[in-house]
């Protein structure tokens, strides 16, 4: 099995890296016309995908998967809609490969060009949202990249169904098929294989939980962008507007509670403590959200837990979240520090000095203020879409879009310099 998959692995991979070769000359307009291919290719294949994604939700019922990780498997018409508008959306954005970045000419006379360039073949390892897998296709198509998907074993139908289509769709363009791979098979020994395959792969993404992140960081022998847990904070300040902060916890808590974007732990200043968390504690639990609060907070409500020190460092993907008190924004700011993920956090206030404070002295991929956590998404800053919100430095940080899909190059053009 194991010889059968590392030459499963390795045929993928010397595909995807003979298309990317071709997919770097390839133009525009040639790049959108096939994802438009690709977009009509998944609208006629509808069906064909719901059914296999009814495979995946069977599976995942038979295995006790909890209701939030449920929702981020389910695929439906409307989503299966929006995967298709994604791709539309992409369309429409300008094609980043061969812009320039800057041009400069020094005392040496020789004109210096700083271009982007694709980065080659990017492999993403991914877990439940089969969504990913078409977004994370026409992201890496249209930054001229050749990609390698593995998604997780419980969306392993949905995957493979999508990617059907896109290469369908990809047959009757001027792009070939072969710069969207699958690993079609579930085998956890494929991830180690695909993390072996620097000779080709000059790129993994790893999407989803704690273990699969420490697992590709310790395992990679290729540049890695993490896709690092959601562990999402919303800070009520003293001086927050009661109306708005009702609003913006229910949105950032109860919208969708199973992707990375969601509040998991609201911070409330003291002095808010009896004016405006009662309401939202209230709306809540209305909901159907399991409170667990501290020490100042259980009071308020029969029906809040007591927050333990687990809690504080817990991304729950759930109708659960946590609530503790602090003194002001210095201890918010700090609580985020010790137990963030540096995924994105929240301030609520209506005094701007203290939120400049919390946007300048959190150390997050995405920090706001007044409004909802569930604003972390590629597409709601206008990226059509996205490939996960990176959560480290480098290469790229926040969602990663068409542009962090690439690298750059210099072009230098001189008239017979030679260095002294």
């Amino acid at each position: 099995m194991q010889t059968n998959t590392k030459k499963h692995i390795e045929e993928i991979c010397i595909k995807a890296k003979e298309a990317s070769k071709n997919l770097f000359h390839s133009s525009s307009k040639d790049k959108n016309e096939a994802l438009k291919l690709i977009a009509t290719q998944i609208k006629t294949d509808k069906h064909d995908i719901l059914k296999a994604n009814s495979k995946d939700i069977d599976s995942a019922k038979l295995n006790n998967v909890s209701g939030a990780l449920l929702d981020r498997l389910i695929l439906n018409e409307a989503r299966i809609n929006d995967m298709i508008q994604g791709i539309h959306n992409i369309i429409l954005l300008e094609d980043p490969i061969g812009s320039e970045i800057k041009n400069w000419t020094p005392k040496n006379g020789i004109n210096m060009s700083q271009k982007r360039v694709p980065i080659g073949v990017i492999g993403i390892i991914y877990e439940s949202r089969p969504n990913v897998t078409a977004d994370a296709s026409a992201l890496s198509l249209k930054s001229g990249n050749s990609i390698i998907l593995r998604g997780g074993s419980e969306s392993f139908n949905s995957s493979v169904a999508i990617v059907n289509s896109i290469k369908k769709g990809l047959q009757k363009s001027n792009i070939s098929e072969d710069c969207v791979q699958i690993v079609n098979t579930i085998n956890r020994e494929a991830v180690g294989e695909l993390l072996s395959m620097n000779k080709y792969i000059n790129l993994i993404i790893p999407r989803g939980g704690k273990s699969l992140i420490a697992r590709v960081q310790l395992e990679s022998k290729i540049a890695v962008l993490s896709h690092l847990d959601g562990l999402c904070h919303t800070y009520i300040d003293k001086e927050a507007s009661k109306e708005m902060s009702l609003n913006i916890v229910m949105n950032a808590k109860m919208r969708r509670t199973g992707i990375c974007g969601a509040t998991e732990t609201l911070l409330c200043h003291k002095e808010i403590i009896d004016s405006i968390l009662p309401d939202i504690v209230k709306n809540l639990i209305n909901q159907g959200c399991e409170v667990r609060g501290d020490n100042s907070i259980q009071p308020l409500n029969e029906n809040i837990k007591k927050a333990t020190e687990e809690d504080w460092a817990t991304e729950y993907l759930d109708k659960i979240i946590s609530i503790k008190t602090v003194n002001d924004v210095s201890e918010a700011i700090k609580h985020i520090e010790t137990y963030g993920s540096n995924h994105t956090d929240a301030i609520i206030t209506e005094n701007n000095e203290t939120a400049e404070i919390f946007l300048n002295e959190v150390n997050s991929a995405i920090v706001l203020h007044n409004a909802s956590t569930q604003y972390a998404d590629g597409g709601e800053f206008g990226m059509g879409a996205e490939m996960g919100i990176a959560t480290g430095k480098l290469h790229a940080r926040g969602p990663v879009g068409l542009e962090q899909l690439t690298t750059y190059k210099y072009q230098l053009r001189g008239n017979g310099q030679v260095r002294p």
